[in-house]
């Protein structure tokens, strides 16, 4: 039997790495050690761009050896710009970022955890796993 795959979203790790809700990072904790772990480059992005030290980018640098790195596979940033097309049609703005993780959460099966309410507006229109947190 193979683990789940799960997606956590920067949201997340900001606030995992910040240790500022223990429940979350209790969660969290379970999550890593039951599940396949996966990160777009995106988010390995995100974090990085946020650190406040060389020390933060080097925790973030050993990540990338310890999840699997999921990058885009064939047109996902099509997909990803289309999705924002619909939803900003819908009415909705997403970021760009956003829609690309839920395109990338679900072409590799992964449910994904975050805390980021635009991924439930990406729900409305798109179908992917999501672990509001």
């Amino acid at each position: 039997m193979s683990a789940e795959k799960v997606l956590i979203d920067t949201s997340v790790w900001i606030d995992y790495f910040k240790n500022s809700d223990p429940g979350l990072s209790s969660r969290i904790d379970d999550a890593l050690s039951a599940a396949e772990i996966y990160v777009p480059g995106v988010v390995l992005a995100e974090l990085v761009q946020g650190a406040r030290s060389e020390r933060e980018i080097a925790a973030i640098k050993d990540m990338t050896e310890t999840f699997r790195i999921a990058d885009h596979g064939d047109g996902a940033w099509f997909k990803a710009g289309k999705l924002s097309y619909e939803l900003r049609k819908a009415g909705k703005t997403v970021h760009l970022a956003d829609c690309y993780i839920a395109v990338i959460a679900r072409e590799n099966g992964c449910r994904v955890i975050t805390r980021d309410e635009h991924f439930k507006a990406i729900g409305e229109i798109f179908d992917f796993e999501l672990s509001a947190v």
